[in-house]
């Protein structure tokens, strides 16, 4: 299956700002949905963003006004615009997207490797 290949994590002080990126690689697709999901040690994952095809977008509490989804259909990639990030953002970040292959109405969704965001001073 075509991997989603994420970048971007790393550490981070409170206050700071990274931004997420999550490749398509083989294949030609396109977005459908995007989401981001966070996984902290010892946490179940949970949702952080999301986007629809339609473009919509839902944010967890936590996030709100800090965080922003968005996708770039003619780069094959969705980001993740994390903006004064707290310690409580730390966490392993996974790309989930829900790709058409150009051509065809049928989507798959596909997971990325996941990329750890560490906010800490």
């Amino acid at each position: 299956q075509v991997p989603l290949v994420e970048s971007g994590g790393g550490l981070v002080q409170p206050g700071g700002s990274l931004r997420l990126s999550c490749a398509v690689s083989g294949g030609q697709f396109s977005f459908s949905a995007v989401a981001w999901y966070r996984q902290a040690p010892g946490k179940q994952r949970e949702l952080v963003a999301s986007v629809t095809s339609g473009g919509s977008t839902n944010y967890a509490d936590s996030v709100k006004g800090r965080f922003t989804i968005s996708c770039d259909n003619a780069e094959n990639t969705a980001y993740l615009q994390m903006n004064s990030l707290k310690p409580e953002d730390t966490a392993v970040y996974y790309c989930n997207a829900d790709l058409r292959p150009i051509g065809r109405r049928s989507t798959k969704i596909y997971w990325g490797q996941g990329t750890q965001v560490t906010v800490s001073s």
